[in-house]
Formats: C-alpha cells, sequence, structure tokens
C-alpha cells in the first residue's frame, strides 16, 4: 500500500509545477519589460534619407527634329498650322464604315452622307457631279480650299475633288488612305482640282 507520506507528495507535485510555471510567466513579463524601459532610453539617431531625383527626360533637343510634311497631314486638326473643323475626322470614319469592296459609281453621294452624318453639313449637298464638290461646298457649307497640290498631303477627313473627263471623282482622306463609295490606299489619278475642310 501507499503510504499516506508518497501519497501527500504525489498531491503536491503538480502545483510545484504549476508554481513553476507562473513564476517563469512572471520573469519573462518583467523580462519584457525591462528590455522595452532600456531601449526606450537609448538615444535616438537620425536615418539617412534617400533623395528623390526627378526622372531623366528622353527628349534631346539636340537630336530633335520637326516631323516631315509628308506626315503632318495624319495628325488631324490644326495639323501643319491647318485649324479645321474635327467633325471632319468622323465624317471619314463614317465613309469608312459604310464604303464597299469595289465603286459602285456613286463617290459623291456616299460622301455627301458622310459629312451629313457627322454634321459637317447642315443640309444635303445639290450639286450632281462630284466635280462640282468644291465650290458647293464653299459656296454654301463654309469650306476652304487649302493650298495643297498632294492629295498624300491632305490632312484627315478634307475633302479631295477631281476633274478630267466625266463626272469627276470626290474623296475622304483617312488614316490608311482615301474613301468614297469604295475605299483605296492611294489616291484618284484623276486631275486633283483642291482639297478643302472646314475651319473652326
Amino acid at each position: 500500500m501507499i503510504s499516506t507520506r508518497v501519497l501527500f507528495l504525489l498531491l503536491l507535485l503538480p502545483l510545484s509545477a504549476h508554481a513553476d510555471i507562473s513564476a517563469h510567466g512572471r520573469h519573462t513579463k518583467r523580462s519584457v519589460k525591462s528590455a522595452s524601459a532600456a531601449a526606450a532610453k537609448l538615444p535616438t539617431r537620425a536615418v539617412d534619407a534617400i533623395p528623390e531625383t526627378p526622372a531623366k527626360s528622353l527628349y534631346n533637343p539636340a537630336k530633335a527634329q520637326a516631323p516631315d510634311s509628308g506626315f503632318l497631314g495624319l495628325f488631324g486638326p490644326k495639323a501643319d498650322g491647318v485649324r479645321y473643323d474635327s467633325r471632319m475626322i468622323h465624317a471619314a470614319q463614317i465613309a469608312e464604315e459604310r464604303a464597299r469592296r469595289h465603286s459602285i459609281r456613286s463617290c459623291w453621294r456616299y460622301v455627301k452622307e458622310a459629312l451629313l452624318a457627322a454634321n459637317v453639313v447642315d443640309s444635303y449637298p445639290q450639286t450632281t457631279y462630284a466635280k462640282q464638290a468644291g465650290e458647293e461646298l464653299i459656296r454654301k457649307h463654309g469650306f476652304r480650299r487649302l493650298s495643297i497640290n498632294d492629295p498624300f498631303k491632305a490632312p484627315v477627313g478634307s475633302v479631295l475633288v477631281y476633274g478630267g473627263r466625266g463626272a469627276g471623282h470626290v474623296e475622304i482622306r483617312t488614316r490608311g488612305g482615301f474613301v468614297s463609295d469604295f475605299e483605296s490606299p492611294t489616291p484618284s489619278r484623276r486631275p486633283l482640282l483642291g482639297v478643302f475642310i472646314k475651319p473652326t
């Protein structure tokens, strides 16, 4: 049989262990508080900040060049000093959306409808022949003729009118070429009568 003394010692063992753990916990807390107090007494040091430097510009005035005049027309309104109604660019986009794969000999009608849909003109132009477009656009719709003789230098959205035999031809300058009732990367081979824009 277990003696009364041994039994008494067994009962005291857990209490002793618990007391040791509690004492260890109190010792740990005291250690943390002591370390925090010591750290607070340490002298503060200034941290060296890294100075901010502005981003280096890629623009080099010594190497900068003005764009070639052949490309200025691709920048739209105000290109090459020409100020004109930006709705003409919208007209070019409308004409591109409605263009057919091949000409159906209705260039002036398609250009009229694109100009009207984009609100570049207030009313539907009445002239019959394409070669008459420039004159009517100036007289009734406030357009003016540019001093440009190269179709490729015409600004985007401008109206190009051609003469020659028959009814002539008319088309709108686009970012990728020329459009009327069909699209083409190259201008008409007919003689150019003028490049027309509507000033702002």
